[in-house]
């Protein structure tokens, strides 16, 4: 039999609060977290992507190069980077809600000012700090995840919240076709404001997570703070490596194609920044659809072999969509290839499980983020590429990016980390139940 043990904030004990079974939900307010989690990456992605579907514009007004473009794309993913351990960091010692409310405010802000930017630079230096806001995020909402929702419904749970983020890429590419030819493109970014109210129903409404309060009030006996070092202690190291490299492989194409295609659309295909909005906005259909799919199959028939699977199809549909160059055919065979996007569902729930709680936000968002740090060379790259071939040239290589990550995610690991520090072997390379680390055997 099993007996939940509960820590009490407000009057800093546990206690016993009955016997709860395997896959039973850890708290009443997982569904409280699992809708914060799901806007907060929506409002993420759109403000990331208000870039992107403004940049033709604004290549145009500001006389901006192609390399200059992509630099502006790539400080943003160099401030997401930097988040991987600051806001990982923050989430394992100060919790789960307080690091999502630092993350929703910082980077709708500053998305929100580079309206008033005055040059060139200053794009760069905000689109910089609002990623260091931004990134941490994913790592954040996938320990929380983990921790709130049960074992057998954790991939379907960690997918749909990160389906939020063609829901919020389309929403960018309406706001532009609606916003940019009335107002122009800096009245775009001030939709960023949008983050204060998110923030403010998170910190009324949405509860901690019970796991981490349970290991914070451990490790306050102990005095301990969490330390980067522990991803890279010897039976994580693995993990921590390969998770990374990963993630690297399959963001520097993501980015690549996504910073990118919106430009590709009108620059190589002829579209008008409305027709372009609509061909973004059924990508999103397909990367939504895809995001349930893969989240799925990943409870059905395991985290890797589903990454793998998406990967597989990203390197085969790539090179295949650019070629096209007929316009009814490039909109229907838009939401296939997004489909294959749709891999940072899986990835929530898989890096999550390969780290105990007391370090699983850190875990997480490292690998995930510190990929996506990387990936900030792929936009100047496939700027570079453009500029003495073509953008459909740098897409189409995107493609074996996408099959490197395909290889590096068979090299993972098998078994996962249990919640409480050990390490299970599992046919899903998943750890068990978060609730475990709240029980003891009686």
């Amino acid at each position: 039999m099993c007996t939940a043990i509960r820590f009490n904030s407000r009057r800093g004990e546990t206690m016993t609060t009955g016997n709860i079974g395997p896959d039973e939900a850890i708290g009443p307010g997982k569904w409280r977290v699992l809708w914060a989690a799901f806007m907060s990456y929506c409002m993420d992605a759109m403000d990331f992507m208000l870039l992107a579907v403004a940049l033709p514009t604004m290549i145009r007004e500001l006389h901006l190069s192609m390399t200059e473009a992509g630099l502006l794309g790539t400080a943003g993913l160099l401030g997401v980077g930097f988040s991987a351990w600051l806001l990982g960091w923050c989430s394992d010692n100060y919790g789960r809600k307080n690091a999502m409310i630092v993350s929703v405010l910082v980077f709708g802000i500053m998305t929100a000012a580079i309206s008033v930017a005055r040059d060139w630079t200053d794009m760069m230096v905000l689109r910089f700090i609002a990623g260091l806001g931004l990134g941490g995020l994913w790592g954040v909402a996938a320990a929380y995840i983990n921790e709130t929702w049960p074992r057998a419904q954790r991939g379907r749970a960690a997918a749909f919240v990160l389906s939020s983020w063609p829901i919020g890429f389309g929403i960018a590419a309406m706001l532009a076709a609606a916003v940019i030819p009335v107002h122009g493109w800096r009245v775009l970014f001030l939709f960023g404001f949008a983050a204060i109210p998110l923030a403010f129903f998170i910190w009324r409404y949405v509860p901690e997570s019970e796991v981490w309060l349970a290991g914070k009030h451990a490790a306050d006996q102990t005095n301990e703070r969490v330390r980067l070092r522990e991803i890279f202690a010897p039976h994580l190291l693995r993990q921590t490596v390969v998770g990374t490299v990963s993630a690297s492989c399959a963001l520097v194409a993501y980015w690549g194609v996504n910073t990118w295609l919106p430009s590709f659309l009108t620059r190589e295909r002829g579209l008008s920044p409305q027709e372009m909005a609509h061909y973004v906005v059924m990508l999103n259909v397909g990367m939504f659809i895809g995001y349930q799919l893969f989240g799925y199959l990943a409870d059905r028939i395991g985290r890797k072999l589903s990454l793998i699977l998406c990967f597989l199809g990203g390197a085969i549909t790539l090179p295949l969509y650019v070629q096209c160059e007929d316009r009814v055919l490039l909109f229907w065979a838009g939401p296939v290839i997004a489909l294959f996007f749709s891999y940072a569902g899986v990835f929530g729930s898989l890096f999550a499980e390969l780290y105990p709680p007391r370090i699983k936000s850190l875990g997480a968002g490292f690998c995930f983020n510190v990929g996506r740090g990387i990936s900030a060379f792929a936009p100047f790259l496939l700027g570079s590429i453009a500029t003495h071939y073509s953008l459909g040239t740098g897409i189409a290589l995107c493609g074996i990016s996408f099959a490197t990550a395909g290889v590096a995610v068979w090299l993972l690991p098998a078994s996962g980390m249990s919640d409480s520090g050990s390490t299970t072997r599992r046919g899903y390379s998943g750890a068990p139940d978060a609730s475990s680390y709240l029980r003891t055997s009686k």
